[in-house]
Order: C-alpha cells, then sequence, then structure tokens
C-alpha cells in the first residue's frame, strides 16, 4: 500500500468538515450558486493554481502543468428535491452523523464524491513539481434534470480536451467501465372527442393509448442485452389525457417514456421500434424525442436533448487498469462494474468518446431516496484513490 496517498487525520478532519457544509447547503438543478462559491473558497485554501466560474456556472480547479496532459475529476453539484422530508429519519440538510455514516440529500448523490476530488487532487499539489501534466477538477451543474450537460459545456464552450475523465458517482468504491445510455420520449396519441353519454360518436384516446402501451410492454421483454452492460430497459412512467370536461371522450392522450440503452441501441433505432408498434396497431399517434430549456445559477439557457448513447470500454483499457493499480495503491481490492444509471460520462465518453472511469464514494442505490448517506470511511479512501490515479497517469 502507498501510505503516503492516505490522508492524514487532519486532512480527514477538514474533508468531512467541507462535506458537511456542502450538504449543509441546499443545491436544487439551477440553483447551484451558493455551494459553486463554497467549492472554489475551499479550492483556493487548498492552494490549487487556478480556481474560476465558467460562464455556465461550472467550478474548476487545476493542479499541475497546464502543458501537460490533463485527468479531469468530474462531478455534480446540485441535488434532486425533498418531496417527503417527514418521512427522513434525521435533517436532510443536517449533515448528521451516525456510526461512522453521514446523512442527508446529495451525501451519496453525489457530494461525497465532489469532495472526494478536491481532496484528492489537493493531496497532489504537494507533489505538482513532479507531474508531467494537470488534474482539474469540475463541478458541474444541472446534471440530474440533464446529464452531460455540464461537461458538454466544458468541452464545447470552455475548450477543454481531457486526456482521461473519471466521474466521481457513487459505485461503492468498485470501478464503473460502462454505462447505459438514456432517451426521454413523449408519446402522443390524437382521438376525437364526443359527449360520453355517446361514445360511440367519438374516438377515445386513452383506448388507443392503452393498445400501444400493451405493445410497447411486449417490446420491453424483447430488447437486446449485453453480457456486460445488460439488457436495453424500456418503461412507461407517466400518462396523461386531456378532455373538455369529465364527461366528454378525451381526445389526447400522451405517454412518457424511459428508455436506457444497452450497448449497440441508438436513438434512431429505438424511435423507430416504437414507431413500428403505432403503424402496427393503426392509431393516430406519434412519438419524438423530448427537448428542452435548462437554466443555469449565472442564467444561461441551453436547449438539451434528453438523449445520451450507452458507453463502454474493455476491462483491459489502460485508464482501467490505472484505476485499479490505484485502488490497489491505497489498499482496495475493487471490482469492474457498470452503471445503469446516467451520469455526466453521457458526454465524456458516450459523445466526445475520451477515456471515462467511474469510481466513487456511496452506495448507488442510496440516490435520490430519504435517509441519503454516506460511510465516511468510502469518502476517506475515495479521495486517496484520486491521487494515486493523478500520480499513476501524470508521474512519467
Amino acid at each position: 500500500m502507498a501510505k503516503e496517498w492516505l490522508l492524514e487525520s487532519s486532512e480527514q478532519e477538514s474533508l468531512l468538515d467541507f462535506l458537511r457544509r456542502l450538504v449543509m447547503t441546499p443545491s436544487l438543478s439551477g440553483d447551484e450558486g451558493r455551494v459553486a462559491e463554497l467549492v472554489m473558497g475551499e479550492m483556493r485554501q487548498l492552494g490549487f493554481d487556478d480556481v474560476w466560474m465558467d460562464a455556465a456556472g461550472n467550478v474548476l480547479g487545476r493542479i499541475g502543468d497546464p502543458t501537460g496532459p490533463m485527468l479531469m475529476l468530474n462531478s455534480h453539484m446540485d441535488v434532486v428535491k425533498i418531496s417527503t422530508p417527514e418521512s427522513w429519519r434525521f435533517d436532510p440538510w443536517g449533515a448528521e452523523i451516525h456510526d461512522g455514516r453521514l446523512y442527508g440529500r446529495g451525501t451519496c448523490d453525489m457530494k461525497a464524491g465532489l469532495a472526494a476530488t478536491v481532496y484528492g487532487a489537493a493531496k497532489l499539489a504537494r507533489q505538482k513539481s513532479a507531474l508531467k501534466g494537470q488534474v482539474l477538477v469540475a463541478c458541474v451543474g444541472l446534471e440530474e434534470p440533464s446529464e452531460g450537460t455540464g461537461t458538454r459545456v466544458l468541452f464545447e464552450e470552455d475548450g477543454i480536451r481531457p486526456a482521461w475523465v473519471v466521474i466521481a458517482e457513487p459505485s461503492n468504491l468498485q470501478i464503473v467501465r460502462a454505462q447505459r445510455g438514456h432517451m426521454e420520449m413523449i408519446l402522443t396519441v390524437r382521438g376525437r372527442s364526443a359527449h360520453s353519454s355517446a361514445p360511440h360518436l367519438g374516438e377515445n384516446a386513452i383506448y388507443a393509448a392503452a393498445r400501444l402501451v400493451f405493445g410497447l410492454e411486449l417490446l420491453a421483454d424483447q430488447l437486446p442485452e449485453d453480457p456486460f452492460l445488460g439488457p436495453g430497459v424500456l418503461a412507461v412512467t407517466e400518462i396523461r389525457s386531456q378532455a373538455v370536461s369529465r364527461n366528454a371522450i378525451p381526445d389526447l392522450c400522451q405517454l412518457i417514456l424511459d428508455r436506457r440503452l444497452t450497448v449497440g441501441e441508438t436513438e434512431v433505432l429505438s424511435l423507430n421500434e416504437v414507431q413500428r408498434i403505432i403503424a402496427r396497431e393503426g392509431v393516430a399517434a406519434e412519438v419524438r424525442l423530448i427537448e428542452e430549456s435548462v437554466q443555469t445559477h449565472t442564467g444561461k439557457v441551453y436547449h438539451v436533448r434528453r438523449a445520451s448513447p450507452p458507453w463502454a470500454f474493455d476491462e483491459r483499457h489502460p485508464l482501467i487498469r490505472a484505476m485499479v493499480k490505484a485502488a490497489h495503491d491505497v489498499g482496495l481490492r475493487p471490482s469492474l462494474t457498470r452503471w445503469h444509471f446516467a451520469t455526466e460520462g453521457a458526454y465524456s465518453a458516450g459523445v466526445a468518446q475520451v477515456p471515462t472511469v467511474g469510481f466513487g464514494p456511496g452506495d448507488p442505490a442510496l440516490a435520490h431516496t430519504c435517509d441519503e448517506y454516506v460511510d465516511i470511511d468510502q469518502v476517506y479512501a475515495a479521495a486517496a484513490a484520486y491521487t494515486a490515479l493523478g500520480w499513476r497517469l501524470l508521474n512519467k
């Protein structure tokens, strides 16, 4: 074990204090400004070479030689809302510690990973004269409603070109080498209104939609499967109808479809699958990808398409092997796994095709749940592993 990468007790105390302050600062999507300032202040205090915020409100901190290759440690600042605070045993914004766990909204997803990247990079600052490149800690916004948007800004507007990317989302300190793609579609079914006392004079859009739902359910059981990433997934997640009154036949019914793409599946193929069901049933309907606008905490507005491709890297890929060795350096013995949910890797790996690996503290199953928590020791271990990885990639 390379003990020099492990955090000293004073560093652990500072990291935990920083993480608690992050959790106690609400940062819903599009309202990450207070957390952004907190992160910038911590980076400056820890001696980062450069700290700045871009026009979209993403926070960036650099350590090392700006002329050399870049390792990006990527996390997001936003958290999901708390819909039922009465269901929590602990204050969602209290950052309470019980039995070695830190509780609160965003502890797992993913302020623990964010804090670990900041302190993992800061540990390398002491060795930066030996680094042949740079570590960039990137903390983006708007991941929850539009994964990949913040990272797209880093690449396409800020001109950042990393050689490697680590996504610090929760992985239970396992190494993620693949991620499903994600699509959100809206399926609109049209009928004809009539008084409900004479339904034969109209065309009930709900009945027509029900036929499509049955076809979609059959399709969901026939989707392709990748040996490592697993099967594609299709789910109807919302149904809403429109009628002129409660005693009128609805003339419109809309379905929201959530589609998870495995290796080999594409946006075009997925839309075509739904269109074939519409054609087979002879229903007046159309399906399209959801597109919408999102606004950053700095006021910038971005048009986003709710689609991201799957990605996977071979277990022998140099970055995957380096992450395994870095984890071993700090006493961890991780396995290789995959994420079934979407992350900022949707852009870095799926679109930009930059070598990307996932590794972070926290159990992914706890994301977005009541009494969300992270094991504090995992946060310390993640920070050490990020330091070890930076040293392995940049000390050449």
